[in-house]
């Protein structure tokens, strides 16, 4: 999934800003933040306020990753599964993560889940959307207000690609059986839609568990992505219907205001009527 303005294109005339964007690599995924350079902004006052705030992003991310990455041996998450550190004794914010997370595996009717089936506590499934989610805070409190963060395919937007219009940021959203492509565009920024998050066999399977939530007639999904108003619902219920399938997906539309786009694993599309009308919506 990504932004499908052309980053640094050029528009006609001065009404179309350059799109303009910093990537790194942390959590495992490449992260990026786009934001438009308005008419009349100085080059350089534009790469320095760039610059500036993907710093503060990039502090966030690898700063949240030394917590909770099972992958780093010195992380508080590897103590846990090592049994060296309780969760009792463990830092303020992976308790409070750690609760957010069971809070939603309530929702979910044990659909998401915080722990392994080993029983080991792993917040893979909401941590990133935590950092794109405090990282997001941040950017707004750094003065920013149009701005594109997409972090291994799940995406936060605010404002416009063009400040000062109404013109959406559009998601790509990857086709599973060739990531070279997109499958379709979503509109972000408007209609109440600012995240969209996408799980899916083929790039995060390895935080996804069936949690038996799947009747022998639900062939499950591929790929599932969900628009909604915060990252973190877009991520975790995008999880948990890959997990708990065609049942946690009628489910999630019920109870949350989102729209969903699911490959099945036949290859067949299964998209609510909000993602249908809103995808074809040009831009």
């Amino acid at each position: 999934m990504q932004p499908t303005s052309k980053p640094d294109g050029h528009g006609q005339g001065s009404a179309e800003p350059r799109l303009r964007s910093r990537t790194f690599t942390s959590m495992g995924t490449v992260v990026s933040l786009a934001i438009p350079a308005a008419p009349g902004t100085a080059p350089q006052a534009a790469v320095e306020e760039l610059e500036a705030a993907t710093a503060v992003v990039e502090q966030l991310f690898k700063g949240l990753d030394r917590t909770f990455s099972l992958y780093r041996p010195d992380s508080e998450a590897s103590a846990m599964a090592r049994g060296e550190l309780a969760l009792k004794d463990a830092s303020a914010d992976m308790r409070r993560l750690y609760v957010e997370a069971t809070e939603w595996r309530t929702l979910t009717e044990g659909a998401f889940t915080a722990e392994r089936p080993d029983g080991v506590v792993d917040l893979s499934g909401i941590v990133k959307a935590h950092a794109i989610r405090e990282a997001g805070t941040s950017l707004l409190a750094f003065g920013l207000k149009d701005w594109c963060l997409n972090a291994g395919g799940d995406v936060l937007v605010d404002g416009s690609p063009t400040p000062g219009r109404a013109r959406p940021w559009l998601a790509g959203i990857v086709d599973p059986e060739d990531r070279t492509t997109l499958l379709t565009a979503f509109p972000l920024g408007n209609a109440g839609k600012h995240a969209l998050a996408t799980s899916g066999t083929s790039e995060r399977g390895h935080h996804i568990w069936s949690a038996g939530l799947q009747s022998a007639r639900d062939q499950g999904f591929r790929q599932v992505s969900v628009a909604a108003a915060d990252i973190i619902t877009a991520d975790v219920l995008a999880t948990a219907i890959m997990a708990g399938g065609a049942g946690t997906l009628a489910l999630a539309t019920s109870h949350w205001d989102v729209d969903v786009l699911a490959v099945k694993n036949d290859g067949g599309l299964l998209a609510t009527p909000g993602f249908r009308k809103l995808a074809a919506q040009p831009s």
